[in-house]
């Protein structure tokens, strides 16, 4: 195993699976339970906001929508999410279980930290079956800290001494490097970097075996 890194910190949607579908689904089912918001939920305003803080997404979607009735249709979207998640899933990275395999056969400790909200994490753990490759997890849902925070948190529980952060957005770039960690840029996903803003990137989850 190479020496300047011991671990793998993952975020999820963009990352690890693209579940954008099932979350525009989930968004429009709960709006079409209230008689307040007009517009359909489109796929490319889900993607658009994919990697923000769970609160946040809400806000850039329905900017003028009254505080009650933001977090009335919050809850909505929040229950049709988590079955969403559990029941349709999203799609896997190609490589995916390969990549993870290959990264435990070479002794890395892997783990997961998301903006999404509480539970979500656990939806995609049974839907994909990949659980097992995970020693811990952390996201916004828990107590609403930011990512770079909840990859501090991680870091300092699990004793980790040379994590690397995989994610796909300028905002992950941004946490990692608030939380001094590594960053590998998952060009496969909804953000775009250039070269000089993150050198180590992927283009697909196989291309870590390259850089680990």
């Amino acid at each position: 195993m190479p020496d300047h890194f011991d671990s793998v910190i993952f975020d999820l949607d963009g990352t690890l699976w693209d579940a954008s579908v099932a979350i525009t689904r989930a968004f429009q089912a709960a709006k079409n339970s209230v008689d307040y918001i007009e517009n359909d939920v489109t796929l490319a305003q889900v993607q658009a906001v994919t990697g923000q803080p769970y609160t946040v997404v809400y806000e850039r979607l329905f900017p003028n929508l009254p505080a009650d009735k933001l977090e009335e249709y919050r809850a909505l979207c929040a229950r049709q999410e988590l079955a969403a998640a559990v029941e349709h899933g999203g799609t896997l990275y190609p490589g995916l279980e390969t990549a993870l395999r290959y990264l435990l056969n070479q002794g890395y400790r892997l783990f997961i930290v998301s903006n999404c909200q509480l539970g979500y994490v656990e939806g995609f753990f049974r839907h994909s079956g990949l659980a097992r490759y995970f020693e811990g997890h952390q996201c916004f849902g828990t107590r609403l800290l930011p990512k770079s925070e909840n990859i501090r948190e991680i870091v300092a529980e699990y004793d980790l001494q040379a994590p690397v952060y995989v994610g796909d957005t300028p905002g992950d770039l941004a946490a990692s490097a608030a939380a001094g960690v590594p960053f590998i840029f998952a060009t496969y996903g909804f953000g775009r970097l250039s070269e000089a803003e993150a050198p180590l990137r992927i283009n697909q989850p196989g291309d870590l075996e390259r850089l680990l």
